[in-house]
Parts: C-alpha cells; sequence; structure tokens
C-alpha cells in the first residue's frame, strides 16, 4: 500500500467520525449511523493496510 492509500484512508475514517459525532450532536440518529459505519470500512482498510505491510516486512526479512 502506498503513502497516498494510507492517507486516503485516514482522511475517510476522521470524516466519517466527524459525522457520527455531528449526528449524535444533533440528534440525527441516521447521520450518526453512516458515519459509523464509514468510520469502521476505513478502519477496516486501514487494518488491512497494516496486514499487507506486515507481510512484506515478513517477506523482506526472508530475502537477506
Amino acid at each position: 500500500m502506498g503513502v497516498g492509500d494510507k492517507m486516503k484512508h485516514a482522511a475517510e475514517a476522521a470524516k466519517g467520525k466527524v459525522k457520527a459525532t455531528t449526528g449524535d450532536k444533533t440528534g440525527n440518529r441516521d447521520l450518526k449511523a453512516k458515519g459509523r459505519t464509514e468510520k469502521t470500512k476505513a478502519d477496516l482498510k486501514q487494518a488491512g493496510d497494516r496486514a499487507k505491510g506486515a507481510a512484506k516486512k515478513t517477506k523482506d526479512s526472508f530475502k537477506d
């Protein structure tokens, strides 16, 4: 994963958190749910980025 993808996923998570917080503060349950869903999806993408990075490091360690 490139740095650009990591930044994109972090921005998506932040956007989801803002929506969830806004929905919570305004009493808009739909906005809160949508924000939580977006944040969760972004968090999963970030976890995938970390797993790919760890796999690459492991693979590279066997090259030496």
